[in-house]
This record gives C-alpha cells, structure tokens and sequence, in this order.
C-alpha cells in the first residue's frame, strides 16, 4: 500500500481503497482477519477497503463485521461466481453450487455493502447461449458491480492439461468474437449493474492461450468502438 500510494502522490487530490484480491480474503477467523484490514484502513487517504472472495467462505458474523465497517468507510466485497450453472461449477470443481453464490449475494446487500460477483465468459461446455444466459441469472441479484473475464489457458493447471490433450474441451474465442459476446451479454444486462472489467490479463510466460496481444484499455476501446457502430 505505501508502494502504491506513493507512486500515484503525483496526482493531486488522489485517495484510495485497499484492496485484498487475490486468492481467498476472508479465509481465516475474523480476529485475524481484523488485523489485516484494519491497520491499512488507518493509513492516510485510504478510505475504504475491497475484499474479493468466495460464496463459500463468508457466514452472517462476518458479514455482521463488514456490515458495521461499512458505516465508518466504504466497503465491497466480491465474490467469484464464475458461472450460474451448477453443471460447470462441478466440472472445474468450483467447490461451491450457484445457490451458495446468491446467498452470499443477498446478505451481503441486504447489509447494506456494496456487492460485487465475477464471471468467467467461455468455461467448459458452455455455449455461448449459456454465457449469456449468466446476465439473466444475475438481473435477479442485488448487485452494484459485475467484472467479467475471458477464459485463459494456464500452464501448470489441470485445465492445461485437458486442453493439451483434447483442445475441443473449450471454445477459444478470437478477440473480435468475444468483443461480440460482451457487446450480447450488455444488452441482456441490466444497466443497473455496473461493469468494472471485461477482461483479464495473466502473466504472459505462463498463458497458452488465448493470447490476443492487447492491453485492457485497449481492448475497452474496441469495444466501445464496436459499440459506437451499433448505435448508429
């Protein structure tokens, strides 16, 4: 954080969040998790906290403590959905159903925090009719903030491996066609629900594919380009 913060002093007027991303941010008794929130919300001009984490891995206490924390600054948490279908949940051994993923959804905005969820847009055996079809699931929610991805190949992983083995496990999209999903997937969601993200980017020494070579806002300006030229 005093990394960050001091690189971005530059800007005038800048403030911050502190936000816990990766992995599983509220996997650990609340004490300790108290004292890894805590001592950065007291760092100057941070003023609010984001914690990214699992359906699985909250219950009501918890929610109880950011709920409080809530009220002295601002507070999100996001959740890893990945897909509202239990049939792909069990196929890459999510560990959770979707049903988990809404209950989690609701309580935490029935509290009154700002709630988050991230989906991933090409999981095995989905169609793209599936893909799309997570936006409708999601309309039913109480969610601020959506942040999807592309599927990725990474080394190392079982999916690489099945992938090596059998490359029809997954549809790959080019960058134009999944541009032309996310432009299908806006329409059937509702402008309620922010979009924070369309894609993310892996180390490049470890990604097998899809490598399409362009950075985040670049990819954005396609896709507000693309968008652009439907409007008219």
């Amino acid at each position: 954080m005093e990394e960050g913060i001091e690189f971005f002093s530059r800007y005038e007027g800048q403030l911050y969040l502190a936000y816990f991303q990766a992995y599983t941010n509220t996997y650990a008794p609340l004490d300790e998790l108290r004292r890894l929130y805590e001592p950065v919300l007291g760092m100057d001009k941070v003023i609010g906290l984001v914690v990214g984490t699992r359906p699985d891995c909250v219950d009501d206490k918890m929610l109880d403590y950011f709920a409080d924390l809530s009220k002295q600054c601002y507070v999100m948490l996001e959740y890893g959905v990945e897909s509202t279908l239990d049939r792909t949940l069990e196929r890459i051994n999510r560990g959770h159903t979707y049903a988990e993923s809404e209950w989690a959804i609701r309580e935490t905005a029935k509290r009154g925090i700002h709630t988050g969820a991230h989906i991933i847009l090409g999981l095995p055996g989905e169609s793209d009719e599936d893909c799309l079809s997570h936006a409708d699931r999601l309309n039913e929610l109480p969610l601020d903030m959506l942040k999807l991805h592309q599927l990725q190949i990474v080394k190392g992983t079982t999916l690489a491996r099945q992938w090596l083995e059998d490359p029809t496990i997954v549809k790959l999209y080019t960058m134009d066609e999944y541009i032309d999903l996310c432009v299908r997937f806006l329409q059937r969601l509702k402008p309620e629900i922010g979009i924070e993200r369309f894609i993310s980017q892996s180390p490049k020494d470890m990604l097998l594919a899809p490598d399409w070579g362009v950075k985040n806002y670049e990819f954005v300006d396609k896709l507000r380009a693309r968008l652009r030229a439907i409007k008219k």
